[in-house]
């Protein structure tokens, strides 16, 4: 696999878990959910669902640009839930997320998530064979005949 690609899947593969974590769990999340929202599980499950969106799109070299500036927006769209969460922390909290050190360490982590995804969004497709068998060639390179 090449480097760029299994960045992709590397993000791809987070984000998936993530959003497996929020639809076979979602009660483990609802509370990072601002109260002000309204019910915490719709918008629980509607953010596992487009993690795996974005996993999806991530995964697929076609829509690989479109996952990575989806899942960029979708990482600084959740921000606030973390935030929320080292706020709400409390030290001996039975949850190891709920954990002050946990909890706040988490948040300077968004800022390389967030690169990552950019960094894969303005990823140029790399040489390789077309499905045709014919060669590919990068966007704006001149055709030689």
């Amino acid at each position: 696999m090449r480097p760029r690609a299994a960045s992709a899947v590397g993000l791809a593969t987070l984000l998936g878990s993530s959003g497996a974590l929020h639809l076979a769990r979602p009660q483990v999340l609802e509370p990072l959910i601002p109260r002000a929202l309204g019910p915490a599980r719709a918008w629980v499950v509607g953010s596992g669902v487009a993690e795996l969106a974005c996993a999806a799109a991530l995964v697929l070299p076609r829509t690989r640009r479109l996952g990575g500036a989806a899942s960029a927006a979708l990482l600084v769209g959740v921000f606030p839930g973390n935030v929320k969460m080292a706020l709400d922390s409390r030290p001996g909290a039975r949850a190891w997320a709920r954990r002050p050190a946990v909890a706040w360490g988490r948040l300077p982590l968004q800022v390389p998530l967030v690169a990552w995804a950019l960094s894969v969004a303005r990823e140029i497709p790399g040489p390789g064979p077309a499905r045709d068998g014919a060669p590919r060639r990068r966007r704006g390179a001149p055709t030689c005949r």
